[in-house]
């Protein structure tokens, strides 16, 4: 039998929800009003789907979706809200919700929208479903940006005393290394960067913030 936990704020329509959950042969394991309380809980209950209202009195939905979707990626979160918005449509697809739909829905649509999270597709209200798969392909198209180059603990601390004006030689003499060395680690800290000379790497040290 499928989980659900049910989070709305308004108690009349929470106990309409659960009611109409279990009469569908449902497992409503929690009914509850807010936020916080339905993070608390979850690991408890472990919900397979939770049906969450948007706008609660403490934390606000998307929030409540980035803590559950932390918790286990595996939960699907179908939002049930009054709010038709499109930014806030866009912002609980982005925290992890597997649909969206208003409360306007008869009844018949929000059991076959649970129904069909359940299977793991994904669910929206007519009309904000062109929304969603346009913000989709959006994000498809923007280029990834790109991944700051790692460097090690020791290229970092030798940056930190090139921006700082030292030569390579008090350098070595600083860190008990020898000329040779410094050398070696500043070369590899030119190549991760792609930088092409001292002066661009004392540049890229500064923007970085490491002269203080």
């Amino acid at each position: 039998m499928t989980r659900v936990m049910v989070v709305d704020d308004q108690p009349m329509w929470r106990d309409a929800v659960a009611r109409d959950l279990t009469e569908a042969g449902y497992e409503v394991v929690a009914a509850v009003g807010e936020g916080r309380q339905a993070v608390r809980l979850t690991p408890a209950v472990r919900p397979d789907v939770v049906v969450l209202d948007l706008h609660l009195p403490d934390l606000s939905g998307v929030e409540v979706i980035t803590a559950l979707v932390a918790w286990s990626p595996a939960v699907r979160v179908l939002v049930l809200s009054a709010s038709g918005e499109h930014q806030d449509v866009l912002d609980a697809v982005k925290a992890g919700a597997a649909g969206y739909l208003v409360k306007s829905a008869a009844r018949e649509e929000f059991l076959d929208a649970v129904a069909r999270t359940v299977r793991g597709q994904a669910v929206f209200t007519p009309g904000l479903a062109a929304l969603v798969l346009g913000e989709y392909r959006r994000l498809a198209a923007s280029p990834a940006p790109e991944q700051a180059p790692r460097l090690t603990e020791r290229e970092t601390e030798i940056l930190r005393l090139v921006a700082k004006g030292m030569s390579y030689k008090q350098i070595a003499e600083s860190l008990v290394l020898s000329h040779r060395t410094v050398q070696n680690h500043v070369w590899n800290t030119l190549s991760k960067l792609q930088l092409h000379n001292r002066v661009e790497l004392v540049r890229y040290a500064i923007e970085q913030g490491l002269d203080d």
